[in-house]
């Protein structure tokens, strides 16, 4: 019998990270962007990558550009604010840090329509 209990409330959708750049800035006055890339992504946060690590309960504004999986579509930007959950940030591995951060608002509501839009035109596999 399988025990695995699914505690998330959205499905996750994998994502090509060098189709998919994020920009984050850590306060809403800073002039510094960073720059990665998302691995995966739902209504209700995102997996991505910095060369820098960004510690858990860091709040953060992210702009998130969704490819549009299947078709020619272009990718839409996503403004979302956000707080870091989980780092995964090996001292021995070179390289971006992997973290995870939870959306709690986006910006104004057509970005979440933008983000919905893009994920069920389909194309995109669901993530683990």
């Amino acid at each position: 019998m399988n025990q695995f209990v699914n505690r998330r409330g959205h499905e996750r959708f994998a994502m090509h990270p060098m189709y998919t750049p994020v920009r984050v800035r850590l306060a809403p006055d800073s002039a510094v962007d960073l720059e990665g890339h998302a691995y995966d992504i739902s209504e209700g946060g995102v997996r991505f990558e910095l060369d820098e690590a960004i510690a858990p309960g860091t709040p953060l504004t992210m702009r998130i550009a969704v490819p549009a999986g299947s078709g020619n579509l272009a990718p839409q930007a996503v403004c979302v604010r956000a707080n870091v959950v989980w780092l995964d940030n090996d001292p021995d591995e070179p390289g971006p840090v992997r973290m995870a951060a939870v959306f709690t608002r986006f910006d104004n509501p057509a970005d979440r329509g933008r983000l919905l839009a893009q994920l069920s035109r389909g194309g995109f596999a669901r993530a683990a």
